[in-house]
């Protein structure tokens, strides 16, 4: 008799279990709304990172630098000129940006305006964070400069570095778009 209750008792435990687990939460419209709204960031999120991830791997993208910097610690200089971008595309480098050469002072700015289809050892890497492309160039001058972007597929920004032997590196802060 003990055993039967004890078998019976634990059915109906099982049987609440099974009901309670069961039942979806009942949420407010407020509650819902929401749920929908996050669904949709989300969603629109993974959408922006697909399309970034298409832009770097199509190798067909635009750097439009908003600041730039001479390493170390130097002082960061707006760029408000539109005309200032890095445009890739087949196998090509579009490249017009301040430039500032020296090692020591006085560090002066220049003008880099070049297109060179020469880019040696063009890498392209995934990271946690997004995209790193690396590629050098001798920019028709006897030194290497080498060009490295830190593209972040989130949010859609970038950073690149110039290092080149003979100067300090510059640090360019920006986005990547599509080129048109």
């Amino acid at each position: 008799m003990k055993k039967t209750v004890i078998i019976v008792v634990g059915l109906l435990l099982c049987a609440a279990a099974v009901t309670v687990i069961g039942q979806k939460k009942v949420l407010s419209p407020k509650e819902e709304r929401r749920e929908v709204r996050e669904k949709r960031r989300a969603e629109r999120i993974a959408n922006y990172e697909k399309f970034m991830d298409s832009l770097v791997l199509s190798r067909n993208f635009q750097f439009n630098p908003t600041t730039f910097q001479r390493q170390p610690a130097g002082p960061m200089r707006q760029i408000m000129n539109p005309a200032f971008n890095v445009g890739m595309w087949d196998g090509t480098a579009d490249i017009t940006l301040p430039y500032i050469k020296g090692y020591v002072p006085p560090y002066y700015v220049t003008i880099i305006n070049y297109t060179v289809s020469d880019l040696q050892g063009y890498i392209t890497e995934q990271t946690h964070e997004g995209w790193m492309v690396t590629f050098s160039t001798s920019l028709f001058s006897a030194s290497t400069y080498t060009f490295t972007f830190e593209i972040f597929s989130r949010t859609g920004g970038a950073t690149l570095t110039i290092t080149n032997p003979w100067y300090n590196p510059v640090q360019y802060t920006g986005s990547i778009s599509q080129l048109y």
